[in-house]
């Protein structure tokens, strides 16, 4: 392919996105992730340039009234947005761009920006709920945050292409790792 495709995956905290994600990178190296901008601070094992661009509020505004974003949006009080630049050069030298965003971004891009929508959920929320307890990151408050803004966020699966649910690791990643290899043999 001439062109790298872009696939947009929406999946609730806890789910399983940025380990398949990684999985889909070591296994296909024409796979890129859309690194994008956030207002939130870094976690203590995120690197600037490589999870995320860190930036003010005042320097995201700053892009949104440039047009620098495909999409953006404002997730628990924090900003996030993926960098239209990137990702058009991404696909002109071949790649295929992975933007692991929310679902208010990829209800903006739906209809407007060609790319593949890739859903995954957990298989029910108590799952969720426990591995969110899991990986130590959130009090109770923002675990109970998260559940509730899940339920919202799996309610919106059916309005993307595909929904893979990530109750056994494998499975989930040979259906994400199919899709990419049928998108790339579809007529288009």
């Amino acid at each position: 392919m001439k062109r790298g495709l872009v696939f947009v995956i929406s999946a609730p905290a806890g789910t399983g996105k940025t380990t398949l994600v990684k999985m889909l990178k070591d296994e296909f190296h024409n796979v890129v992730d859309s690194i994008s901008f956030t207002t939130r601070s870094p976690r203590p094992n995120e690197v600037e340039g490589r999870d995320y661009n860190f930036i003010t509020k005042d320097e995201f505004k700053k892009k949104i009234k440039e047009g620098e974003f495909l999409e953006y949006a404002e997730v628990f009080d924090q900003y996030y947005g993926t960098s239209r630049k990137y990702v058009e050069s991404q696909q002109e030298k071949g790649k295929h761009v992975v933007m692991v965003i929310d679902t208010q971004g990829a209800m903006q891009l739906m209809g407007k920006f060609d790319a593949i929508y890739i859903f995954i959920s957990p298989p029910t929320l108590e799952e969720l709920m426990a591995r969110l307890y899991r990986r130590k990151s959130e009090d109770e408050e923002a675990i109970r945050t998260r559940l509730s803004w899940a339920e919202k966020e799996m309610a919106l699966a059916p309005k993307y292409n595909y929904h893979i649910v990530n109750d056994n690791l494998k499975v989930a990643y040979d259906a994400l790792r199919s899709i990419l290899i049928a998108e790339e043999h579809r007529n288009r």
